[in-house]
């Protein structure tokens, strides 16, 4: 009984992860194909990972936040490899104790790190809404492997993001 409890924890963990590498895969606009070119495993591999049918280690974790530009340490909590910090964590109570950088510095971090707060949670909400936005055609389009007409079909002709 006790065993069956704990493969399932470790079943619904790897799906966890697997869902949250598809969707920081589709946050950074890349193809399955082209994430798994980058963190240099195989295309079915990946995808296995983002279905929750395999069990990375940390080694292929750090290659694919390498390749997602994300923290290690954020996908070795997802896999349950790290503890999550304590809620007592506080980054920005932690910039403003900061002796290294002048207040005016640490006023335009705190405002930068909470717009991309706004902006991330913005985010998750139109995803988890099931909203079909530009960016999330535009994802799907590059899931199929046709980023360039993703990019045309929402206007992103070339030049940098808006945010």
């Amino acid at each position: 009984m006790v065993r069956g409890v704990v493969r399932e924890e470790i079943e619904t963990r790897m799906r966890d992860l697997g869902e949250f590498i598809r969707e920081q895969r589709r946050s950074a606009r890349l193809s399955l194909r082209k994430l798994s070119e980058q963190a240099g495993i195989s295309n079915p591999y990946l995808s296995q990972i983002e279905r929750g049918l395999r069990k990375p280690s940390a080694e292929i974790l750090q290659s694919i936040a390498k390749a997602l530009r994300i923290s290690a340490e954020t996908l070795y909590v997802q896999a349950g490899i790290l503890e999550e910090r304590p809620e007592g964590h506080d980054l920005e109570a932690e910039i403003m104790r900061d002796t290294t950088i002048s207040e005016r510095h640490k006023r335009t971090l705190l405002e930068i790190y909470r717009s991309f707060q706004v902006e991330h949670r913005a985010a998750t909400l139109e995803h988890t809404d099931g909203v079909e936005t530009a960016d999330a055609a535009a994802a799907a389009a590059a899931d199929a492997g046709d980023a360039k007409d993703a990019t045309d079909a929402s206007g992103g002709g070339g030049g940098e993001a808006d945010g």
